[in-house]
């Protein structure tokens, strides 16, 4: 099931006198935060953002309400959210928080081989599946071409096309 509410990045710190935050994006760029007009601290918790940029690779934002350093700080560790309405994806590409725990399937050996449990996004070249199996050490298989072969969200299934060695 698609959550509503996606988490975007955590408050990691304060920035400045006057309120900022500093928020460690969760997002393929820090500057996809920059975007927004409201983000949440929980579904119920709006927050309007008065003003956001990047700022050595943290997003600072400045939200309403929230104006002097106290009040930054007391936010801090606090994890901010999307509403998923608010974002206009293109159609070729999915949230990895609907990806977690999808059957994955390899058509090299015509068999479901885990599920997936974590994408690492820390490689410069490409994504990388952390895909959990049943009775053997975590698998960890490119998110790219030719690897990946297709995402149903719907279906729940990931399909992967491994190379002899990768996961055996």
């Amino acid at each position: 099931m698609k959550k509503q509410f996606l988490e975007a990045g955590k408050i990691v710190g304060t920035h400045g006198i006057a309120g900022d935050i500093k928020v460690q994006s969760w997002c393929d760029s820090p500057d996809v935060l920059t975007d927004f007009d409201t983000l949440y601290l929980s579904p119920s918790e709006p927050v309007t953002v008065r003003r956001a940029f990047v700022h050595k690779n943290v997003v600072i934002l400045h939200l309403a309400g929230v104006d002097s350093c106290d009040d930054a700080q007391a936010l801090r560790g606090r994890v901010l959210y999307l509403n998923r309405d608010d974002i206009d994806l293109p159609d070729d590409l999915v949230f990895i928080q609907d990806m977690i725990g999808l059957t994955v399937y390899d058509v090299r050996t015509d068999s479901v081989i885990g599920t997936l449990k974590e994408v690492l996004t820390t490689n410069p070249a490409h994504d990388m599946y952390v895909i959990s199996r049943p009775d053997a050490p975590d698998a960890l298989i490119p998110a790219c071409e030719p690897f990946l072969v297709s995402v149903d969200l719907d279906a729940g299934h990931l399909t992967v096309r491994t190379i002899e060695g990768l996961i055996e």
